[in-house]
């Protein structure tokens, strides 16, 4: 959505306020609930959604009055970013352009980035648009690296054949208008949790000899690595693998790429890859791939509490994972992608991933 519809939009509630008050109402914003008992997981799309719960936020609500306007102060400085075609800012930054004692008073508009940030996702799920549009920024980890070419806002074109070997960084704002791709020559996206991992293969050109991306969002990924995903899965076909480690931790992070997040789920649309694959690690590799027992790290009680939640997950309900948690269970080890390298450093890139990939050895 275009910045001059977004105000649109935000002057369209401003409007409704002044009509309540106009009709000595009480001003309230109506706002969908970004609560665990209103988020479900659609089966037909493979996505966690949110669902139409919502909830009135009131003015006159010894509650709700303060909160209340600090929603207003938000959706105004966006409307003053957008119209005043200003920088995009962090949230961190948004809060302190906020922040300010009340004149005649002793109250700040906001003590804490703790009040802003939940307001600033109000206001996306109010309007259904990414917080990317509202000139707003999350802070990216992501890296990359393989035959892509890409026009960024300033002009400058950025190809990442030739970022060395650090890669090159994926920016905060990941849309065509930011972040236009120019030209793509790849077979498939491998999408790595670790950025060591990711590193060695970067160094060792994975992705020149396999013709593919290489991306990771260095663990629990960011919202520019999972809808840049999103944007090469649906816009260009490319397959997507996600390789992490053989733990429940590891696990959940696929499925943040693949279906979402909980916390997020007004965000799973724009940003869910549903086609992703599990390439990795996974309870069969062990004895596929002879991994060494020094390899092994004993699971604490933390880790099978996890497992036991993740077994009711809807999204994990398919029988070859809920085989795969309950072998993890048995097994009661966790092992790490980098563990490979105890096989030889080369093994990764030359034998570990080759061979799922070729033989499609993947978990939906």
């Amino acid at each position: 959505m275009d910045a001059k519809k977004i105000v649109e939009k935000l002057e369209s509630i401003g409007k409704d306020i002044v009509k309540q008050l106009e009709l000595n109402q009480n001003p309230y914003l109506e706002i969908p609930e970004r609560s665990l008992d209103n988020v479900y997981f659609d089966k037909e799309t493979g996505l966690i959604k949110l669902g139409s719960k919502k909830q009135k936020r009131y003015y006159l609500n010894l509650s709700q009055a303060k909160k209340f306007m600090q929603t207003l102060l938000v959706a105004s400085k966006i409307k003053w970013l957008l119209e005043e075609d200003k920088p995009s800012l962090s949230i961190r930054q948004l809060y302190y352009l906020l922040k300010h004692t009340i004149p005649g008073s002793k109250e700040n508009t906001f003590d804490t980035q703790d009040e802003t940030d939940p307001i600033v996702e109000d206001v996306e799920v109010m309007l259904d648009v990414l917080r990317e549009n509202l000139r707003l920024i999350a802070t990216p980890n992501g890296v990359l690296a393989g035959d892509l070419i890409v026009e960024d806002k300033t002009g400058d074109i950025l190809d990442y054949t030739k970022m060395g070997s650090a890669g090159g960084a994926i920016p905060p704002i990941v849309e065509d208008e930011y972040f236009h791709i120019k030209e793509i020559n790849v077979e498939y996206v491998l999408v790595i949790e670790k950025y060591a991992v990711w590193n060695v293969l970067n160094q060792q050109k994975f992705w020149k000899k396999n013709n593919c991306l290489i991306i990771t969002g260095k663990g629990q990924p960011a919202r520019a690595e999972r809808r840049l995903i999103h944007r090469l899965a649906y816009e260009y076909n490319l397959p997507v693998y996600v390789f992490t480690d053989m733990d429940p931790w590891g696990y959940y992070i696929y499925s943040v790429y693949k279906q979402g997040s909980i916390n997020l789920a007004f965000f799973s649309e724009k940003a869910g890859t549903p086609k992703a694959k599990f390439l990795g690690f996974q309870t069969a590799d062990v004895k596929e791939f002879d991994m060494p027992q020094s390899s092994f790290i004993k699971m604490k009680d933390i880790d099978y509490k996890r497992i036991k939640e993740m077994k009711k997950y809807a999204w994990f309900q398919n029988k070859e994972w809920q085989k795969e948690l309950t072998n993890l269970e048995k097994f009661g080890h966790k092992i790490e992608q980098d563990a490979l390298v105890s096989k030889s450093i080369e093994f990764t890139a030359e034998t570990y991933l080759p061979t799922k990939i070729e033989n499609k050895m993947f978990l939906p």
